[in-house]
């Protein structure tokens, strides 16, 4: 018996030299064609050996001091299933392909048995060259290195469970481009942007003061053994499931989030027109792998407070001009009545637009609806010029709604809006001369401009005045 035990503690000792974050194992999916990383902990100084089987290159390193060790291997164009020999241990079952990050708050947590549209959707999930790798929730004080999940093909049980979006998102991509899709998802329900931001960029900032004022009151008022941290806390999701997962290479990201950004503290929505692109910019910067693609959820219509959920919108719409970003607008499959609108297939299939039009050459894809370009007068007439107009600009059921407009004096009428080739013409004979228009912008708004090809237009507003002007006149 002790001859055995001794057997077996060496042989456990000589497997546990080298060791990897959960996400490099059996059944991952490595990004095609590029130079991946793979890295893990190993005995001090210890040599690093790897052999890939689609190639059968060599790769060697050695382990650092502190047992570290990162090597970048050489990707095929697509295929598997392949096998990875690290020294004495093989990741078996790897499929080479897309990789995208999926995350946000409770619109991408929602589940496919949540939110699926019809049950065959779940029992035809069976693609095993789809690979899901769900990203346990977690809070932590400081960035971490490793996070809980695992890889697993695709089923009607794994897939049952996951994320609805980034399901129907990289079913679609696997059904055009016929290579392996590893999604990875790590979404926190109500979490706010904030959470999800390295902290160093943002607690100098004199502009993110009130979040860390509200982690102070409620650190005050918890209870004895109560967590004051939560989903809206700065930086506590961004160390426990995003830095882990840094490095690893993607493609690119999917993002729905915004709701939490709403009413969180006073001046929330105008502060994510700057808090959003810090984001992207700071994942990018750490990841190290270039202005990847960001594509993320306009939020749907909705009973929020005061104008602040269109507010949020119109920051999501600007945040367009950050550079590979593109948005995919829900004003036409919302549900005022409930913050989580059912419609999820076409959430995933409008992202899966922007990537295979911007990254898998499928250029002749319409792949946005009308985006706000400019406004110019004429007479008594706004006429506003949009981008991403298709094949022509359509108004749903024959009639132009939600429009309104303004002049000098900041009081918005209801319009009348008019197709007139690419642009619409805005007008009311209650202001004689025009500066202002707006559409779809109230929380609840629903759209009723599109282009030909189906898809709504971005609510929009051409001023920059306070959000807290006089309401509407009819």
């Amino acid at each position: 018996m002790v001859v055995i035990a001794l057997v077996f503690f060496q042989t456990s000792a000589i497997k546990a030299q080298v060791s990897f974050p959960s996400f490099i194992s059996d059944n991952m999916v490595l990004q095609r064609e590029t130079e991946v990383p793979i890295w893990g902990k190993a005995k001090s100084n210890s040599k690093i050996n790897i052999t890939c089987s689609w190639d059968n290159k060599k790769y060697a390193t050695t382990a650092k001091e502190d047992g570290k060790w990162m090597l970048k291997i050489k990707t095929p164009i697509a295929g598997g299933p392949f096998t990875i020999q690290v020294n004495d241990l093989l990741l078996k079952n790897i499929l080479i392909g897309e990789v995208w990050i999926c995350s946000g708050q409770s619109n991408m947590q929602a589940s496919l048995g949540q939110f699926k549209q019809d049950t065959s959707d779940i029992i035809n999930a069976n693609i095993p060259d789809i690979r899901l790798f769900y990203v346990a929730r977690e809070l932590a004080d400081a960035p971490k290195e490793n996070c809980y999940g695992v890889w697993e093909k695709c089923t009607s049980r794994t897939a049952k469970s996951f994320s609805a979006v980034a399901y129907y998102f990289g079913k679609k991509l696997y059904e055009e481009l016929h290579v392996p899709i590893g999604l990875i998802h790590t979404s926190w329900g109500g979490s706010t942007a904030q959470a999800w931001v390295n902290e160093d960029l943002i607690k100098n900032d004199t502009s993110y003061i009130p979040f860390f004022e509200k982690e102070i009151q409620k650190a005050k008022i918890a209870k004895p053994g109560e967590l004051p941290i939560t989903q809206h806390s700065p930086a506590k999701l961004y160390n426990g499931m995003i830095h882990p997962l840094l490095s690893y290479g993607i493609k690119g990201v999917i993002w729905y989030q915004g709701e939490s950004n709403v009413d969180y503290c006073s001046g929330d929505p105008e502060r994510y027109l700057k808090l959003f692109p810090l984001l992207i910019k700071s994942w990018r910067n750490e990841w190290k792998q270039g202005d990847f693609p960001f594509y993320y959820v306009q939020i749907a219509p909705f009973r929020y407070p005061a104008i602040k959920g269109a507010l949020v919108r119109d920051a999501q719409r600007k945040c367009l001009a950050v550079k590979n970003t593109g948005m995919a607008v829900t004003l036409d499959i919302g549900d005022t009545t409930d913050i989580h609108p059912k419609n999820k297939l076409d959430v995933g299939n409008r992202l899966a637009l922007w990537a295979l039009a911007k990254n898998y050459g499928k250029s002749d894809l319409v792949y946005s609806g009308p985006i706000y370009k400019s406004l110019s007068i004429k007479e008594n007439k706004a006429i506003v010029n949009f981008l991403e107009i298709g094949s022509g600009l359509v108004a749903k059921d024959g009639n132009l709604t939600e429009f309104e407009i303004a002049g000098e004096d900041k009081v918005f009428y209801e319009a009348e809006a008019l197709v007139e080739g690419n642009t619409i013409l805005v007008s009311t004979d209650k202001v004689k001369k025009p500066v202002a228009v707006r559409y779809a912008f109230r929380n609840n708004s629903v759209a009723s401009l599109f282009n030909r090809e189906g898809l709504p237009a971005s609510s929009f507003r051409t001023d920059d005045w306070p959000a807290d002007i006089r309401p509407v006149v009819k």
